[in-house]
């Protein structure tokens, strides 16, 4: 292994809570329209043309193995890492006809995976949730190639919100600490109450506003008005059950993947935010 950092960079509860949400909701309720106009949300800015079609990769906190769906037959060969032992098992399940993969039960700062080997890497939706964010996008750059790109989404500070956006934000996240320590089945619970009351009637709500000819992007929740209402489950016990989250304005971002190596930043300006692909010098 590259590093002996004896597996500092995780918090061990936020690997079990995680591991929990995965074995509840294994994505397979989840429709062929939604995964695929979520993996265009975070993947249009992915520079396929980078890659050849026997490149290897990594999905760096694989969870259930949504994306890895799409990414595997556009490879060679993907690497599903996660620390979860439950995660790998619903991902293993969810990719069991899959043939051109291998599954890791490792953190991110100990990955056994020879250093400049990997042609590409994503990580999408995990590094805000482990303590240190920028040791772990340095710990991905070691594993890449010169001019591999690394695909990232990370949790935004609503740096380009107005203030009340903000401060509904901070009135959730008082919400989500509270929600967050309780034992998973009552966070469960919670936040299904959450998905039912709330995501829903404001997501339908921004969608009415669509129909009607106005733009819904600077509502709250307007990210779901399309989607179905499992994906907000899933979402709801993702941000209201976890622990351990951080955010990041598009200035902090950029400077962690410039100090970890990385260079031709790109961002996506459509939801979600804030995702960004970085070309390994």
């Amino acid at each position: 292994m590259h590093n002996e950092k004896n597996y500092l960079n995780l918090d061990k509860k936020v690997v079990k809570d995680f591991g929990s949400e995965w074995s509840q909701f294994d994505q397979s309720n989840l429709s062929e329209v939604d995964l695929r106009e979520m993996y265009d949300g975070y993947f249009h800015i992915f520079p396929w043309e980078l890659l050849s079609s026997s490149a290897t990769g990594a999905d760096i906190g694989c969870g259930s193995g949504r994306w890895a769906l799409l990414v595997a037959p556009r490879v060679g060969h993907l690497y599903l890492i996660d620390p979860s032992n439950e995660a790998l098992g619903v991902a293993q399940r969810n990719l069991k006809h899959v043939t051109n993969i291998s599954f890791l039960q490792e953190p991110v700062d100990n990955i056994s995976i020879k250093e400049a080997s990997l042609d590409f890497a994503y990580s999408l939706g995990v590094l805000h949730h482990v303590p240190d964010t920028l040791a772990a996008i340095r710990s991905v750059s070691i594993l890449l190639k010169p001019g591999a790109p690394f695909l990232i989404y990370l949790y935004y500070a609503f740096d380009h919100r107005p203030w009340w956006f903000r401060t509904l934000w901070c009135a959730s996240d008082f919400i989500r600490r509270t929600i967050s320590r309780l034992p998973f089945f009552l966070k469960r619970i919670i936040c299904e109450v959450i998905a039912f009351f709330v995501y829903l009637p404001i997501a339908r709500f921004a969608l009415l506003v669509e129909k009607i000819g106005f733009r819904p992007h600077s509502l709250p929740l307007s990210y779901y008005r399309h989607r179905r209402f499992y994906v907000m489950r899933t979402d709801a016990l993702d941000r209201f059950g976890t622990r351990l989250e951080r955010r990041f304005n598009k200035a902090q971002i950029k400077d962690m993947l410039l100090s970890s190596g990385f260079s031709n930043i790109q961002f996506s300006y459509t939801q979600p935010f804030w995702c960004a692909v970085g070309i390994k010098e």
